[in-house]
């Protein structure tokens, strides 16, 4: 069948789309031994594709794997770095992070903590960073300061951000002094560091946030400390693959 050169990538588990395009740009991707165009369309039956000279084979495409991590503060989710920072592939064994093409869905910041899945799935990852589907994520925030009731329901019916009008949030008071606040917070949308310019956006300041679910996926069945990971469960991967719309195809693999 043929497809976009990006999307055999990300579908093999070489790549996530988007970094699947960065290859390219790169000219890191050749076809029938000429260097890839980003929109260059492909046979994998028949044509012959290279990542940095390595021949990929369709029978070698690895198995799907699909992983929850709960991420610690002073890791990057990113699959590498300029900076040399821990990402988050180097809490894996080093048998799925390097080998399998696993990468994160979406991020969280560098000191933010909590929930964050990984997978070797190109087209479900696509379809869920895609703005069109609202996976929703729950968040644990500590704020210094004690904002009004008004305030709070400004950020519920939404706020004007980076020119758009995010969507409705469920902000909920946990504990509240003088010095700090705690919340929960229900998002369904994934701007670039949200929560925090909403904070300090409202006057105050974010100490502490954590992801603490995705949905129906939590860090606490079973119980997954700080740097720890588990593979989801074929009813999970079903019902990530039903929010993206994808046809249901259990493919998790127990390792």
């Amino acid at each position: 069948m043929i497809e976009r050169v990006q999307k055999i990538l990300s579908q093999w588990g070489i790549a996530s789309r988007r970094h699947a395009e960065a290859l390219i740009l790169a000219g890191r991707v050749k076809l029938n031994g000429q260097v890839v165009q980003l929109g260059d369309k492909a046979d994998p039956q028949r044509d012959r594709l290279e990542v940095d000279g390595k021949v990929i084979q369709p029978l070698e495409r690895p198995q799907l794997i699909y992983i929850l991590l709960h991420k610690p503060a002073g890791v990057v989710s990113t699959c590498s770095d300029p900076q040399n920072r821990p990402t988050v592939l180097e809490l894996l064994p080093q048998e799925l992070s390097y080998r399998m093409g696993i990468h994160p869905v979406g991020r969280l910041d560098f000191n933010t903590t909590g929930a964050l899945l990984l997978t070797n799935d190109g087209e479900l990852t696509l379809k869920l960073t895609h703005p069109r589907y609202h996976l929703s994520k729950t968040y644990q925030v500590t704020i210094e300061g004690d904002p009004t009731e008004t305030e709070l329901q400004q950020w519920r019916e939404g706020v004007m951000l980076m020119g758009k009008n995010t969507l409705p949030a469920e902000v909920k008071v946990i504990t509240r002094s003088p010095e700090h606040t705690h919340l929960q917070v229900i998002l369904t949308e994934g701007k670039n560091r949200q929560i925090r310019r909403i904070v300090e956006q409202l006057g105050f300041s974010v100490l502490r946030l954590h992801r603490s679910a995705i949905s129906s996926l939590t860090l606490h069945q079973p119980n997954l400390f700080s740097g720890q990971y588990r593979l989801l469960t074929p009813s999970e991967i079903d019902f990530l693959k039903q929010s993206a719309n994808l046809i249901t195809e259990t493919q998790g693999k127990l390792i």
